[in-house]
């Protein structure tokens, strides 16, 4: 440690700190624009000069290294001369046009103009001119005049997205930050750069001219579309969200968002919103009340049940729900006497799932690992934000291992081994029985006997290197059809190397769907054909259900399917027989239950959309209709309570509930066979409803199939051309794109499209041919 005067305030800070670390530790505020306690230091500003006692100039407080006995002068007369002048020089080329800046009343240059800024300018020359950029639907660059040069949006791309989309061009006054070539950001964590950029330069293109912030209301909140529960501040306008930004935690999300948490929330206000009950009569849909809407179902569900028992009355929930509703949801089922409810809608072997797919640590742990083996995951698109954590890990020594089939470009360095998605049990056999050879003990019973391969050898041996250690089985590992083997085979691997199991689950309340029990048979049998009711909750269809041609047919055989839903779709008014309109999670008290186990409940941030109802009430009021007992709520607390009465905590698990391998060995298929990943922009309702996200490079992708260069080759393709892709008795029609890291005999088409409705299951063989 190395002691300094501040101020005239003795502080100890490590050995390498800068002065701005010495600063930030006692609380004193040191202006500046550059600096950003998660970038590297780049000292570009010079905003922050201060005056350090035996130094013949003022020195950068961000860049200057701090030394035993220093004497550091942050608001002496020369300090504040220095950042005056440097405020002048920055403000010579600024468009000084606040009254139209989106900017306004949150810009820092703005604020600290105030305090260092002069009232008028000694410079009469023409200011210089920066043409505008379109760099996409997300960001705008269209007042550029206004860039100060201090990098953080470049440094911010390079350092933590891990792509460096934007740099500087030319020099002197005519320095400019722009994209190369004219290409358009396209990172998903590209947004954090608004809230990045001290000025108006970088603004969000959705919110543009749409509200001033002092008009903003802000309510706490956590965004539900994906498993870390990222913390956001919902801002709102005439009881309307009007733009998300994000919300520090260091635990969670640090201080940073993915694109899908900011800018989804478009989609809270589309036109496909369900303010009133519908019914379908004749074919026709009608609005109704409440009372009437409720009644026909509370009718239909106890007439199906008394006439076909209760196992013919099935549901199935987007794990977007909240945790009092998934609570009263499978509370309702099984006082129903049904065990058909489940929210693992793309899970089709469920045999030795984990009792709750957590994380299996802490997720600030991630920063100390020094091995990570990742099983069949689309990290980087799937949790963003938890990827740029990995990211960062890496660079402090991490070693990443992966076997997939991708072959995604994570932006990190890794050690892959790359197979079809039907050899992944073969190939983490090969890494169990390295393990299992040099720790000698035996293998899982039923374990594939297969040789060795130096890629295998290769990742057991760094696995068993490591001191801190984990093995993470990811989204398609979860929904691979032989899934309970990958997970023994996982769990063997981290008990014999002492790391950690864990899981990557898709959808903001997985793990607080199974802590509540509402996990019952599976997707596969509630949709088996044999229920004559189905109940579907945020639930579209053609979008959340790993075999939407199956789907369709099963609902199409039940006498009745009720949905809860925020939204209408044509796949949803097709099957549906009537729709009642629930609340999304700005509009009610939701609580989640994150991939590391920490339970986050917030507060609506506004009134629920027209006739619009929070879920947990109108599964209180069709409990009470049905006459089960226990529904007698009042506060959404007590619901939550009673959801939660044990300690969760305990039931936190990930070891599998047998003990050998049930599915024997799998050997690989002929041909091609399908990967399938669920686009980033399609994984519920409300993303899919986002105008901006949908014109991303991402979104557009997931309605390309994906080929390796063997296939273009051999099929005679370029990029774009259209094939003809069939999966059973269904077919359709797509572009093409060429992705050179698929692994071998694998074809990636993704889940949750238009396109992809139109064919069945996630895994499993298809043809392909040249339309």
């Amino acid at each position: 440690m190395v002691e300094i005067e501040l101020d005239g305030q003795a502080v100890e800070v490590p050995q390498g700190s800068m002065v701005m670390h010495a600063a930030n530790k006692l609380g004193t505020y040191v202006p500046h624009f550059c600096y950003h306690k998660k970038l590297s230091i780049a000292a570009n500003c010079r905003m922050c000069l201060v005056e350090v006692e035996k130094a013949p100039k003022p020195l950068p407080a961000c860049a200057t290294p701090v030394t035993q006995g220093m004497k550091v002068f942050t608001h002496s007369a020369k300090a504040v001369e220095a950042q005056r002048s440097v405020m002048e020089f920055l403000l010579i080329n600024h468009p000084l046009d606040c009254p139209i800046c989106d900017q306004g009343g949150e810009c820092q240059l703005q604020d600290l103009a105030v305090g260092y800024g002069k009232s008028h300018s000694r410079y009469n020359e023409e200011k210089r001119v920066v043409f505008h950029k379109n760099v996409g639907p997300l960001i705008s660059m269209q007042e550029m005049t206004r860039c100060i040069h201090c990098t953080r949006c470049v440094r911010f791309g390079q350092e933590v997205a891990g792509v460096m989309e934007l740099g500087m061009i030319n020099r002197g006054e005519h320095s400019e930050i722009t994209t190369f070539v004219g290409q358009t950001v396209d990172s998903e964590l590209s947004g954090n750069m608004i809230d990045l950029c001290p000025v108006g330069a970088l603004t969000s293109k959705p919110f543009r001219y749409a509200a001033r912030t002092w008009e903003l209301g802000r309510k706490r909140s956590v965004s539900p579309h994906d498993s870390l529960g990222a913390n956001i501040t919902v801002q709102t306008k005439a009881n309307k969200v009007m733009r998300v930004v994000a919300l520090e935690n260091e635990a969670i999300n640090e201080c940073w968002i993915s694109d899908r948490d900011r800018f989804s929330y478009e989609g809270l206000n589309s036109s496909d919103r369900v303010t009133t009950p519908m019914v379908k009569q004749g074919g026709q849909w009608l609005e109704t009340d409440w009372q009437s809407a409720l009644d026909y179902v509370a009718h239909s569900l106890k007439t199906i049940s008394k006439e076909c028992g209760s196992e013919a009355v099935g549901a199935l929930a987007h794990p977007i729900s909240s945790t009092e509703e998934l609570h009263l949801l499978q509370k309702m089922m099984r006082g129903l006497g049904s065990s058909q409810v489940d929210t693992r809608l793309r899970q089709a072997d469920i045999t030795g799932a984990a009792s709750a797919p957590w994380l299996g640590m802490p997720i600030a742990r991630l920063n100390e690992l020094d091995r990570l083996l990742v099983i069949g995951s689309f990290l980087r698109k799937d949790q963003p934000v938890l990827a740029a954590r990995i990211r960062t890990a890496s660079k402090r020594g991490l070693q990443v291992l992966r076997i997939d089939a991708d072959g995604d470009d994570w932006l990190i360095t890794t050690k892959d081994i790359s197979a079809s998605p039907s050899a992944w049990l073969n190939v983490l056999a090969e890494v169990a029985n390295a393990v299992a050879k040099a720790k000698k003990v035996n293998v899982p019973a039923g374990t594939p006997n297969v040789a060795v391969s130096k890629e295998a050898q290769n990742i057991a041996e760094a696995l068993m290197s490591g001191s801190v250690t984990s093995v993470l089985l990811g989204s398609a590992a979860i929904s691979h059809p032989h899934a309970s083997d990958l997970h023994l085979l996982a769990q063997f691997i981290a008990e014999q190397t002492g790391a950690t199991l864990g899981f990557l689950p898709v959808g903001g309340n997985a793990v607080g769907a199974s802590l509540v029990n509402v996990n019952g048979a599976g997707v596969e049998s509630v949709l088996s054909g044999d229920r004559r009711a189905i109940i579907l909750m945020n639930i579209e269809p053609d979008s959340d259900l790993a075999n939407p041609e199956a789907a369709r047919a099963a609902l199409a055989k039940a006498s009745t399917v009720i949905a809860l839903s925020a939204y209408k779709s044509a796949d949803l008014l097709e099957t549906a027989d009537v729709i009642l309109p629930i609340s999304p999670f700005t509009e009610t008290v939701s609580t989640f239950v994150n991939l590391e186990g920490r339970l986050q409940t917030i507060q609506p941030s506004v009134k629920p959309l027209g006739d619009s109802r929070p879920g947990w009430k109108v599964l209180r009021v069709l409990g009470g209709l049905l006459g089960l007992d226990g529904f007698l709520f009042n506060l959404p607390e007590e619901v939550l309570g009673e959801a939660l009465d044990e300690a969760y905590c305990a039931r936190l698990s990930n070891k599998t509930v047998t003990s050998v391998v049930t599915h024997g060995n799998q050997s690989p298929a002929n041909g091609l066979e399908r990967i399938s990943d669920v686009n980033i922009y399609a994984g519920d309702q409300i993303v899919r409803r986002s105008p901006a996200l949908q014109l991303t490079r991402d979104a557009k992708r997931g309605n390309q199939v994906g080929l390796n260069q063997q296939a273009f080759s051999e099929l005679g393709l370029k990029e774009g051309d259209a094939v003809r892709v069939t999966q059973g008795s269904a077919s359709a029609d797509l572009p093409a794109t060429l992705e050179v890291n698929l692994a071998p005999g694998a074809i990636r088409i993704s889940a949750g499209t238009a396109a992809s409705a139109k064919l069945g299951s996630m895994f499993g063989p298809v043809t392909v041919s040249k339309v």
